[in-house]
């Protein structure tokens, strides 16, 4: 089937400039989508008569005479830009124009405006932001990282629901594992919410495996882990900024001398392998779940490489259909 995603041409550090080559880019890959290109259309028109006239041909593009700042206040983009370039990208999904959205804008904003626009599914009281990490048994899908700081045992098991629904839908796996993030994996270990998060796990039908730590994230002990945004995203960032400094620390050993020049050079082909599996890039493209349409956040500072996995995230969920099955799954689950 035709897949139309509607894109959010400015949100971002970079804007068009990376925004549009990267929905060239996919389009020239992925003959079965059709991209709509939402921004300013000077901005936008710009950056398309650099590319090929046969992949212009397949980008259309929706002016937006707004846009949202990425230090702007949620509650002030949803109120005071709605014809901003994210919100008529989350409006075209409402309206089916578009099965998905994608933005690298203001997160805050973004799930703002796509749970006033596109609402919550039925029994979930809240989106979270949910994204795929490397581990090393395959993929770890961790939510909630950022949009709920405070939550109770029944929105960590809507977090559940929706993670166990998602990665069965695009790994297509039965029944994936579910792990509860926490300070210890004994039951009597971590706060009230958690252990009755834990309780409440049990007894969901869910493939529960108790409770996780954090280094079992990047072990793969379970396909799905979960926990409220606070904790998701300190953890995140906590990643990040481990990996950021294991990188720059092999630059510096690699460069001391002579003889760490040489090793690097000897070296270099199993480094360039390792560089290209846990290359952060390619796991960019957050999904807002809980929401009655596909919207995937990219990281605000990604490259066209980077912003092109995101849109990538958000053809296959639709390929896939997660929206059907999270409603599906949602309508027979027992959710307090």
């Amino acid at each position: 089937m035709a897949i139309t995603v509607a894109i959010d041409c400015m949100g971002g550090d970079h804007g068009p400039s990376v925004t549009v080559p990267a929905a060239a880019r996919f389009v020239d890959s992925h003959p079965e989508v059709e991209i709509v290109l939402v921004g300013l259309r000077p901005a936008i028109e710009a950056e398309l008569a650099r590319l090929p006239a046969g992949v212009r041909a397949r980008l259309r593009v929706r002016h937006a005479d707004e846009v949202v700042l990425m230090d702007e206040s949620p509650a002030a983009a949803l109120k005071n830009k709605k014809n901003s370039s994210m919100r008529i990208a989350v409006d075209l999904v409402k309206s089916g124009e578009a099965q998905a959205c994608v933005s690298a804008g203001n997160t805050g904003a973004l799930m703002a405006i796509s749970r006033f626009v596109l609402k919550t599914l039925p029994g979930i009281d809240r989106p979270a932001i949910l994204s795929v990490l490397p581990s090393m048994k395959g993929n770890t899908y961790m939510l909630d990282l950022g949009a709920n700081v405070d939550c109770g045992p029944e929105h960590l098991l809507q977090f559940a629901i929706m993670g166990a629904t998602l990665v069965s839908a695009v790994e297509h796996k039965e029944r994936p594992s579910v792990g509860l993030l926490n300070i210890g994996e004994e039951a009597i270990k971590g706060n009230e919410v958690v252990k009755q998060a834990a309780e409440m796990l049990r007894a969901s039908g869910l493939n529960f495996q108790g409770n996780v730590e954090g280094d079992d994230i990047y072990k793969g002990k379970t396909d799905v882990v979960v926990c409220d945004g606070f904790v998701g995203n300190i953890a995140l960032k906590a990643s990040e900024g481990l990996a950021q400094m294991l990188g720059s620390s092999l630059r510096e050993e690699f460069t001391r001398n002579w003889f760490s020049r040489l090793a690097a050079l000897v070296a270099m082909p199993v480094l360039s392998s390792f560089k290209r599996r846990f290359d952060h890039r390619r796991y960019n493209g957050a999904t807002l779940i809980g929401l009655r349409g596909i919207v995937v956040k990219s990281h605000g500072s990604a490259d066209a490489f980077a912003f092109e996995r995101a849109i990538l995230r958000g053809m296959e969920e639709v390929q896939n259909d997660v929206l059907q099955r999270l409603m599906q799954r949602l309508g027979t689950a027992a959710v307090a």
